[in-house]
C-alpha cells in the first residue's frame, strides 16, 4: 500500500489543530458520522507532515449515545479489505463487545458490520477506519447490518479538534477537499491569517 502524506503549514496567528476527514454523502448505511480521523496540533508558522496508509479497519467503541462532539476511542480494531474478510459480526460477552466471525461478504467494495441480539441500544458504535484509525462511526444496534461504502477522499480543516472526534458535517469550518493526482503522494496545505487555504502539490 502506497503512503500518502499532506505537509501542513500554519501560517495563521493562532496556535490549533490539523485535521484530516473523510466524509462520504452516499454511504448506504443512514446516520452515520465522520471521525477526526488524523489530527496534529501546530504552533504559529509551524510545519507538521501527517501520513497514512490506505489499509482498512473495522472498528467498535464504547461511545453511549453517538453525536457530535464526542469521542470515538476504538476498544478493537480488524484489518479488513474491500474485496476479502469484509463483513464481521459484533457481539457482548463478558459485559463487554467483541468481533468475531470475520469472513468474504457477499458484496466486494462494501465494508459489513453485522449486530446479534446482545448489541444494547445507545451503548457501543461500530465504524470502519484506515491506517489505524477510524473514519466513519454509526451507532450500533441489535441484530442489524452496517453497510460502508469507504471512499479515499480526503478533507482538510483546522480549529480545536480531537483524535476520534464525532463530526457535524455541517458544522465544520474552513473545509476543503485534497485531491491526489495520479502518481503523486504527497502535497502541501498552508492555513492562511485569513482563515483560507493555499494547495499546491508536494515533490515526490
Amino acid at each position: 500500500m502506497p503512503t500518502y502524506t499532506i505537509n501542513f503549514l500554519n501560517n495563521s496567528s493562532s496556535p490549533g489543530n490539523f485535521c484530516i476527514f473523510q466524509q462520504n454523502p452516499n454511504n448506504p448505511t443512514p446516520g452515520s458520522f465522520p471521525l477526526a480521523w488524523l489530527v496534529q496540533s501546530a504552533n504559529p508558522h509551524a510545519k507538521v507532515p501527517i501520513s497514512w496508509n490506505t489499509d482498512f479497519y473495522f472498528f467498535w467503541a464504547k461511545t453511549g449515545e453517538l453525536r457530535p462532539g464526542g469521542i470515538f476511542n476504538a476498544g478493537e480494531a480488524f484489518l479488513t479489505s474491500l474485496a476479502e474478510n469484509n463483513a464481521i459480526t459484533l457481539t457482548k460477552q463478558d459485559n463487554n463487545y467483541k468481533f468475531i466471525d470475520q469472513k468474504s461478504g457477499y458484496q466486494q467494495g462494501v465494508l459489513s458490520v453485522s449486530t446479534d441480539t446482545t448489541t444494547a441500544f445507545n451503548q457501543a458504535s461500530i465504524g470502519i477506519g484506515m491506517s489505524g484509525s477510524g473514519t466513519l462511526a454509526v451507532q450500533a444496534q441489535p441484530n442489524m447490518t452496517f453497510s460502508f461504502s469507504p471512499i479515499q477522499g480526503y478533507w482538510i480543516t483546522f480549529g480545536e479538534f480531537k483524535q476520534g472526534q464525532v463530526l457535524n458535517q455541517s458544522e465544520i469550518p474552513n473545509a476543503v477537499k485534497i485531491v491526489f493526482p495520479h502518481g503523486i503522494f504527497s502535497m502541501n496545505a498552508t492555513i492562511n491569517e485569513d482563515g483560507t487555504w493555499t494547495v499546491t502539490q508536494g515533490l515526490d
